[in-house]
């Protein structure tokens, strides 16, 4: 199994046109991932070619739901455009909205999630600002390289891309359910409680990597949500623990203030609740490997 992803999810791409979001649909493509077509309501009707493979162009995302049974929506257009693009897909019904795109203002951020919410939450969306979600094996939707690892029992859920990259490739010997990068952004549709819930719910996830940051207390909440119920065991790591006090570094939300929103302090609660944390990516990835071997 996996979550919020797998093969029998049908995508298509907002933005497919663009030339990040024809890229990213070709290298989804030769990924094994089921890319049905894409939306641009200016170039509906025409087709667009993923490096030999003819897909449609609709004007609606609930156009190309109709026409081909998409449940999986890849959003690749410029800031500006974004809200609209997520919440026609959310008005739409669709399953899952993963948005990559960067530089969407708060406010636009805050508007999409409180219309899912307001739509009784019938879509999910990852991000935005996030390399998307992968299901090795079986689907991908987002920009993270499928050739990182194999189909194996250990989700990983990070706020990092490149972290995601470097966990997923550590353990490559054992694999990957599934990746989620939620994004590093002050305002996500999913969160990491989100995830680690539907991992604790997964048979087929074993252990579970948490990668956070420094900034907010979204790795705090998450320690008091697996102490109260995740019972799949829990590695962790947390970036930033050298970063300098009130900078901000990298996305938008890893500002910290005097203790608050520090790696240390976040080390500290998540050890409270049971989850070993790495002091580097390669110690969480090493931890995560020999609670795999124990399990057996």
């Amino acid at each position: 199994m996996a979550i919020f992803l797998d093969s029998d999810s049908t995508i298509i791409v907002q933005g497919i046109t663009g030339s990040e979001g024809r890229k990213h649909a070709i290298r989804m493509l030769a990924s094994g991932a089921n890319i049905a077509g894409g939306v641009n309501a200016r170039k509906a009707g025409q087709t667009v070619d993923l490096d030999g493979a003819s897909r449609p162009v609709f004007g609606s995302v609930a156009e190309a739901m109709a026409e081909v049974g998409a449940n999986v929506s890849v959003v690749f257009v410029p800031p500006t455009a974004a809200k609209d693009a997520v919440i026609e897909a959310i008005d739409a019904g669709i399953e899952l909205v993963v948005v990559i795109t960067e530089g969407i203002p708060v406010h636009d951020a805050a508007v999409m999630w409180a219309h899912a919410c307001a739509t009784g939450n019938a879509t999910r969306i990852v991000g935005p600002n996030c390399p998307g979600v992968i299901s090795p094996g079986r689907s991908n939707a987002g920009i993270i390289p499928a050739d990182i690892t194999d189909t194996g029992r250990i989700g990983v859920v990070s706020k990092s891309g490149t972290l995601t990259y470097q966990l997923m490739y550590e353990l490559r010997d054992i694999g990957i359910s599934t990746a989620v990068g939620i994004g590093g952004d002050p305002i996500i549709g999913t969160t990491h409680i989100d995830a680690i819930a539907a991992f604790d719910a997964d048979p087929d996830t074993d252990v579970i990597v948490m990668i956070g940051e420094i900034g907010g207390d979204a790795e705090e909440r998450a320690a008091d949500y697996i102490a109260e119920h995740v019972s799949t065991p829990v590695i962790g790591y947390i970036a930033g623990f050298t970063a300098p006090e009130g900078k901000t570094m990298g996305h938008a939300g890893a500002i910290i203030s005097g203790s608050s929103g520090t790696a240390e302090a976040k080390k500290q609660a998540l050890e409270a609740a049971g989850v070993k944390v790495g002091k580097t990516p390669s110690q969480a990835a090493e931890l995560a490997r020999e609670t795999y071997k124990n399990l057996s």
